[in-house]
């Protein structure tokens, strides 16, 4: 278990075992990757992130992860796992997050992409991405470098 201040300095807690915070999380975010290349998106207002949001009513959160990617991105999911979770205790809140690692069969041109401006690839996750204003600020803390060094840990 790890425990960190996010780029708000609310306090988050990250964990990599079986559901530690909760069994039916409200958020999600997936990590992904389509053609050996990280897919990110470009999001309206907080800039490049990995695709992620709410898990809407009736709607398990495995669910909502393959959704948010299609909806940002146009990516068809091939195969996902979870990875962890996080919890992060903001001012107003609590929010626990599922994190997941999904490869990306195909990429689907869509009208819109729902709060984005679809899909982004990457070589690499560039060094210095905190201090980067193009990236969210969900892209800022240690969830994204400890999330890294799982997925690549176990699939690279």
């Amino acid at each position: 278990m790890y425990r960190f201040f996010d780029y708000y300095h609310n306090e988050v807690h990250l964990s990599f075992e079986d559901h530690p915070f909760s069994t039916n999380p409200k958020h999600v975010w997936v990590i992904c990757r389509y053609k050996n290349k990280w897919l990110l998106t470009k999001h309206s207002d907080r800039g490049f992130e990995f695709p992620g949001g709410k898990v809407e009513e009736n709607e398990k959160a495995l669910e909502a992860a393959i959704r948010e990617v299609k909806e940002e991105t146009g990516g068809i999911v091939q195969t996902i796992d979870y990875i962890g979770q996080y919890k992060v205790a903001g001012k107003e809140r609590t929010i626990v997050k599922n994190i997941y690692y999904a490869v990306i069969s195909e990429l689907v041109k869509q009208e819109g992409y729902f709060e984005t401006f679809g899909p982004i690839l990457m070589e690499e996750i560039p060094e210095g991405v905190q201090k980067d204003r193009r990236y969210s600020f969900i892209m800022k803390d240690e969830v994204l470098q400890k999330s890294l060094l799982e997925v690549q840990n176990r699939f690279l």
